[in-house]
């Protein structure tokens, strides 16, 4: 039997396709899940923005990507004893208090900066980590004074880490939604996991009404896929699950995934299109999004340049309406005084 209950709510029309998700606020230009990388993706007029979500030791949901601070904050600097003896910092072992003494750099790994060091610089600026609730805020006040329909895309991170800690992610999570008014299954909200566990009882124990996305590391099979539609609403897989690279005469290679997943009801969004990290058979970014939209059929991109892809989406519907109604060849135009 199916769970799922709100089904329709994704795949009612969508004038504008596919949906745009900028991925960790606009991340590619600023440091991600930052207050400043959300009001410039909301400047943008993306579809939805973001929200990875992580509890600090005070069980307060917190915006951040990983489960640890070492590769966006300077915590090594400002609690240089705090560190777990993997000599990693983990956001669960400090109160928000302390959370909010960090400054938030651009992302860095152990090879150095990110992306070659061609992003937002780092050591400069004073970003700050985000509550859920002041980032619901946020956008409930940016889509008031811009007139605007920007929604939200949770992700719940490593449920089970959580647990194991005597935390629950998606309680805290779902209680901040209540809370902020973003619990209305009116498609303005989204959740996602990659805990299939975690989203069966985000339906059931948690009596959960809105849309959930089910992330995949891979395409999942048909049976997979058949099982996923009876709980969620979308999967959310790699782009490489859809396009596997360029076949003869620089034609796209893609796979049957985003049709096999649309017979089972489930829309699909992919993660992630960086336009200065696309894969090598891409020609260049603009073609990229054709092959995922127009010959794979994706119905949604999660991106850290997310204006890129409303433009190449805005471009479309430009040609669309410079080429006018469908008119047969022989078909007479009206006269004024026709009725």
């Amino acid at each position: 039997s199916s769970t799922r209950s709100i089904g329709p709510v994704l795949n009612a029309e969508v004038q504008a396709s596919p949906r745009v998700i900028a991925h960790r606020g606009a991340s590619g230009y600023l440091p991600e899940h930052t207050r400043e990388a959300v009001v410039l993706a909301h400047g943008m007029n993306v579809d939805f923005i973001e929200q990875d979500v992580v509890l600090s030791r005070d069980d307060v949901p917190v915006v951040l990507h990983d489960l640890t601070l070492n590769d966006v904050t300077d915590v090594a600097v400002r609690f240089p004893d705090r560190q777990r003896a993997d000599g990693l910092w983990y956001v669960i072992d400090f109160d928000l208090t302390e959370l909010r003494l960090l400054q938030v750099t651009e992302r860095r790994s152990e090879k150095g900066p990110w992306k070659d060091n061609t992003r937002f610089p780092q050591g400069i600026g004073t970003f700050r980590i985000c509550t859920l609730s002041e980032q619901l805020e946020l956008i409930r006040g940016l889509n008031r004074s811009r007139q605007q329909n920007v929604g939200i895309c949770v992700e719940l991170k490593q449920p089970q880490f959580h647990r194991d800690a005597g935390k629950d992610v998606s309680r805290a999570t779902l209680q901040t939604l209540t809370e902020s008014g973003w619990d209305v299954a009116d498609g303005a909200t989204m959740l996602q996991c990659f805990d299939a566990a975690e989203v069966l009882r985000l339906r059931t124990e948690l009596i959960c009404s809105l849309p959930i996305v089910q992330l995949l590391s891979k395409a999942p099979s048909s049976e997979e896929m058949q099982q996923i539609g009876r709980v969620a609403d979308a999967i959310g897989i790699p782009v490489g699950q859809v396009v596997t690279g360029a076949a003869a005469e620089g034609q796209p290679a893609i796979t049957d995934v985003v049709q096999r997943a649309h017979q089972s009801a489930l829309q699909v969004f992919v993660w992630t299109v960086r336009a200065d990290a696309l894969p090598a058979h891409a020609p260049n970014l603009e073609t990229y999004v054709t092959w995922l939209v127009k010959e794979g059929g994706v119905d949604g991109i999660f991106s850290d340049h997310p204006d890129l892809i409303c433009r190449w989406r805005n471009r479309q519907t430009d040609e669309a309406s410079a080429r006018g109604p469908f008119r047969l060849l022989n078909q007479r135009k009206p006269d004024a005084g026709d009725n």
